[in-house]
């Protein structure tokens, strides 16, 4: 039995998880890490890009003009906002992003995607679904994969796409 403390429905505080509470939750973080990992293994061994820098130049080939301001942009990756910067940096210096001012507010930057950018993403895009249907989608039926996005979506709300 596991000793983390957890509230009850009620607000009453419980010390520990029960057996069936702690492997869903261990199995949600497991199966997590696992997809990510051999999606930014494949998105590195092919493109030399990790998967948090597919993110950004996804998130940024859906933006109108292909450009967001970075704080924008630090809201919808999947990555602390710390990190952000860092990552942006490395695809600058790959000439995959670039960074400008904002017309409008000289005091605000945008990121934006360069035609290399999108020219590599285009590429990666393919492995990259490939890779979530080999890890991840095909090993569900149908009936399951509904199921468990209609599970998901009860803790993480419907998902919105940006």
């Amino acid at each position: 039995m596991a000793t983390t403390t957890a509230l009850s429905r009620r607000g009453r505080i419980n010390r520990s998880l029960s057996d069936l509470e702690l492997r869903a939750w261990q199995a949600l973080l497991h199966a997590h890490e696992d997809v990510v990992d051999r999606l930014d293994k494949d998105l590195r061994a092919a493109y030399g890009i990790s998967f948090n820098d597919y993110d950004v130049l996804l998130r940024l080939a859906r933006a109108d003009g292909h450009a967001l301001r970075m704080a924008i942009l630090a809201e919808r990756v999947m990555m602390p906002a710390s990190s952000l910067t860092r990552v942006v940096d490395r695809l600058v210096r790959r000439e995959l992003v670039g960074r400008r001012r904002v017309p409008a507010d000289a005091r605000v930057m945008e990121a934006y995607l360069t035609q290399a950018g999108r020219t590599l993403l285009k590429e990666a895009a393919r492995l990259h679904v490939a890779g979530i249907r080999q890890h991840f989608t095909d090993r569900l039926d149908r009936d399951q994969l509904r199921d468990l996005a209609d599970i998901l979506e009860i803790i993480a709300g419907p998902h919105r796409p940006h």
